[in-house]
């Protein structure tokens, strides 16, 4: 039953009997030792695709009632989760839900972490989790869809419609219809729909048959949107020196008369939420070069201080916030800047998403 990761990579499992075998190899093959975990016997309840059943080294059993999914839905997910509770088993007391597929996605996943179920998928993302015996087992497989053909329908975040879409929903709290949302987010009609259907399916949005969208999950489209968008890899960046350091670099941008710029990463997060002085500063403009001349920054390959992006994400200028003199993006910007740049700014992201949450009230109007 041992497997490795490649190895797992190899081939799709191609029904649900496959996605089950492979994903107890894996959870098997990262066991501590001591531990074990099979599959139980035919005499189960047909309706479950697998009952499995995990062995600590002083003999304590837990047993997963499994849903095994060649695919996987997020959205899906309540009735799943829902229709595994409602099985019982005689002699087996507190059954643990599992779930195990072929490929679950990030919001699939945060989805199920949220309500401690535990999972695991053919290419090695896992999270098992137990009272009794106690078990804590995690681990990281592949953040794509090693297995999805090309001429199947593919969701994603990706593009300047998905940015406007995503930013428009997750600034503006006021309940609002997909017409709304296409008159605020200044995206296509054919992009909003599109992004809309995407984020319903991942359970981060919910719209009410020809009413609002609600329950917008902001954090996690956030953190999703960070998947397909990235500051560095979206934009063109490049690295400069400001020799005289940051607080020099923000006085120069105060009087830079004609000059279209916006602040993000850890300068534009540590007027919200403070996490350590800023080292680096990120900023978006229309024109590098003339950037460059009015700020007076020197062009580095090493040490830089300063990352310059020129891209075609427009939407990064919409709702800017002015501060002190200073013009910055917008906390939502910001957080998904910070989650994709380099360096320590992820944990500056996530900082800043933790500080967004506690006061909504304060950046979402």
């Amino acid at each position: 039953m041992r497997s490795s990761r490649k190895a797992s990579l190899d081939a799709p499992p191609e029904r649900e009997a496959d996605v089950l075998r492979r994903a107890l190899a894996l959870v098997e093959d990262r066991l501590p030792p001591g531990w074990s975990i099979r599959l139980a016997g035919q005499e189960v309840d047909r309706r479950i695709d697998g009952v499995a059943e995990l062995t600590a080294p002083d003999g304590t059993q837990a047993v997963f009632f499994i849903e095994a999914k060649r695919s996987v839905v997020t959205s899906d997910l309540a009735a799943a989760l829902d229709q595994l509770r409602s099985y019982s088993l005689p002699h087996v007391d507190r059954p643990a839900p599992m779930l195990a597929a072929r490929y679950i996605g990030s919001s699939a996943r945060a989805w199920l972490e949220e309500r401690r179920v535990s999972y695991v998928d053919a290419t090695g993302n896992m999270h098992i989790l137990l009272e009794r015996p106690a078990m804590y087992l995690r681990d990281r497989g592949a953040d794509r869809d090693p297995w999805r053909g090309p001429g199947r329908p593919r969701g994603t975040l990706q593009g300047s419609p998905a940015a406007r879409v995503v930013r428009a929903l997750v600034d503006i709290a006021e309940p609002m219809t997909v017409p709304d949302l296409i008159r605020l987010s200044g995206a296509s009609t054919g992009a909003t729909y599109r992004v809309v259907e995407f984020l319903e399916r991942e359970a981060l949005v919910r719209r009410d048959r020809r009413g609002p969208i609600v329950d917008v999950e902001w954090r996690r489209i956030l953190e999703r949107w960070s998947e397909d968008y990235g500051f560095q890899r979206s934009n063109t960046v490049n690295s400069y020196l400001s020799p005289r350091g940051l607080p020099a670099l923000q006085e120069s941008l105060r009087g830079a008369q004609g000059l279209r710029y916006a602040l993000t990463g850890s300068l534009a997060a540590h007027r919200l939420a403070p996490y350590a002085p800023a080292k680096l500063a990120m900023v978006y403009v229309d024109d590098v070069d003339q950037a460059a001349e009015k700020l007076r920054l020197r062009a580095v390959d090493t040490g830089a201080n300063v990352l310059v992006a020129q891209g075609k994400y427009d939407v990064v200028f919409d709702r800017l916030v002015q501060d002190d003199g200073l013009l910055y993006v917008a906390p939502s910007q910001a957080a998904v800047d910070l989650l994709t740049g380099p360096g320590r700014t992820p944990a500056e992201g996530q900082e800043l998403l933790d500080w967004m949450e506690k006061h909504e009230r304060a950046w979402r109007r």
